[in-house]
């Protein structure tokens, strides 16, 4: 009972948002005024704010804002020893710098390594949190455009990623990220700078030293749909996740920007009711995704879970966190029963698109949408449109492509690490469960999410190396193809609606897509799901 009571004032919760969030967003990305801060920003990295780029400049703008913010936090890690704030830690290891560094710039904020015993206060600061607000605001970036996409007609502009990027900071997240700071210092979260003396005992004889600006670094990994965090132990430490209301809002946090974002889209394309079927969508298998974990992990050992709340908690955080671009955690998904954890797993598996990371799950439902659309269209012999644009042979490629991409890397990945010596020396269990824990980290890694199955010994080079070329193919590689794809959609006219075009905003479209969206992805991994967690689950 307490378990569906927290799910109902969440949602509650997330209703009172939706609509003034999402109708903020989208006047944030469709206004033609600049804050004073803003215009600022762009003189001081010289960008002309009025000029619109075409969609091969608006990627080459995202990959080379991303290429820096790599080598920018892959020198501050290897320089940590040579710089204030550093906690006196030494400089980290070559191919965990590289592993953190693509980790932090692609969203996914996987963390092989100890924070507290890792990274000073500068680095935690000035490299990943900082990373955990502008690699967020590429994932919208890059969701704007499409979104343009399908609004503009005969046009090769997309609008300006310098700006999309600035906007985002500037007028949602960095706001969002204070409110939230406050809430969480009143709830207990700790903020302050001390890297030691006091020790603060807890309840149980436990004691920790408290360091770094939490209760702020929590706000922005939330928001963001990130994981990390300064403490191993993530949102499951005392310091992090004090109460349980504190620990609810923080799911509150991460859904919150995703599940407003259909609001701003059925703003931007004109059509309200778009984005509500996108929505329902979301919230259907959300909920599937929420019963499903709640109702495997009943009577379950409490070995792993967040016993100070109760097992219903710690199943919706394992749910939404996998559901979105998240790596926080508050309970240990390694020990959720085989079934139990291989919902979670399947969640990532989904494309995160339920809602999925802050611009990320829209773009990926979107496209499924597309591929929804050309199912449709192909079942009663009719050139397939969506939102008024026609789904050629193009379109559906760069579509097929993009669905195709993820499931390949975490596939091929997964199978090297079982197949090489290297890969197999950081397994602790062996069977299923091995193959479950190595599969947890590619589809974690490929799919952007970053949170953790344990009993993997990650921080080596071959895993550093290999999960850190999994995130950066899972996070560029679609970021490329849907570029590519809003560019294609804006140069085209919009064809007129009529008796033959399917509705998209009704119940029969959203049930489609849906069934798209578990037949089309999730039966992809149907056979090594049915050698990892099914095999250990019927065993």
């Amino acid at each position: 009972m307490t378990g569906w009571l927290q799910v109902a004032v969440l949602v509650l919760a997330l209703g009172l948002v939706h609509r003034p969030l999402g109708d903020w967003m989208a006047r944030v990305y469709t206004s033609e005024q600049h804050w004073r801060v803003e215009r600022l920003t762009y003189r001081l990295v010289g960008v002309d704010a009025g000029a619109e780029q075409r969609w091969p400049t608006y990627l080459r703008s995202i990959l080379a804002f991303s290429l820096v913010g790599v080598l920018l936090l892959y020198a501050l890690q290897r320089l940590q020893g040579l710089l204030p704030l550093d906690n006196g830690m030494a400089p980290v290891e070559p191919s965990s710098a590289w592993n953190t560094a693509i980790s932090f710039v692609t969203n996914t904020n996987w963390q092989g390594y100890a924070g507290e015993s890792t990274m000073g206060h500068l680095v935690q600061m000035a490299g990943l949190a900082v990373q955990n607000f502008v690699s967020a605001a590429v994932g919208l970036a890059v969701l704007v455009a499409l979104v343009r996409g399908f609004v503009r007609r005969g046009t090769d502009r997309l609008g300006n990623a310098w700006v999309d990027i600035t906007r985002s900071v500037v007028r949602l997240l960095l706001p969002l990220a204070v409110l939230a700071t406050v809430v969480l210092v009143l709830g207990g979260v700790v903020q302050n700078l001390r890297a030691g003396g006091d020790v603060t005992t807890l309840a149980g004889g436990s004691q920790f030293v408290p360091g770094g600006p939490v209760a702020s670094q929590e706000a922005i990994k939330e928001l963001g749909t990130n994981g990390g965090g300064f403490y191993n132990a993530n949102s499951a430490h005392p310091f992090e996740g004090p109460t349980a209301w504190v620990s609810l809002f923080q799911v509150f946090l991460l859904l919150l920007i995703p599940f407003s974002l259909p609001r701003t889209f059925g703003r931007m394309v004109g059509d309200r009711r778009q984005g509500l079927a996108i929505l329902g969508v979301m919230g259907l298998l959300a909920g599937i995704s929420v019963a499903l974990i709640s109702a495997f992990q009943a009577g379950a050992l409490p070995e792993g879970q967040e016993v100070r709340f109760g097992g219903p908690l710690s199943a919706l955080f394992a749910s939404a966190t996998t559901l979105t671009s998240t790596g926080a955690v508050n309970s240990m998904h390694d020990s959720y029963t085989p079934l139990g954890g291989m919902v979670a797993l399947f969640n990532m598996m989904l494309g995160e698109v339920a809602p999925g990371g802050v611009g990320s799950g829209l773009y990926g439902m979107l496209v499924l949408a597309v591929v929804a659309v050309f199912v449709a269209g192909l079942m009663v012999g009719r050139t397939p449109e969506y939102l008024g644009k026609k789904l050629g042979r193009r379109e559906m490629t760069l579509a097929s492509l993009f669905i195709l991409t993820t499931p390949a890397i975490v596939l091929v990945g997964t199978a090297v690490a079982i197949a090489v010596p290297a890969g197999q020396a950081g397994m602790l269990n062996s069977g299923p469960h091995g193959l479950s824990e190595v599969l947890y980290a590619f589809t974690s890694a490929g799919n952007n999410n970053g949170s953790a199955f344990a009993g993997l010994s990650a921080n080596t080079t071959f895993y550093n190396t290999a999960l850190g070329l999994a995130m950066v193919l899972g996070r560029f590689v679609p970021i490329v193809l849907v570029v590519a794809l809003a560019g294609t959609l804006a140069a085209q006219g919009k064809v007129p609606a009529t008796a033959g075009t399917l509705p998209t905003h009704r119940p029969l479209f959203a049930g489609l897509l849906t069934a798209v969206v578990l037949v089309v992805v999730g039966l992809t991994y149907f056979p090594v799901l049915a050698l990892g967690p099914l095999a250990e689950g019927l065993s």
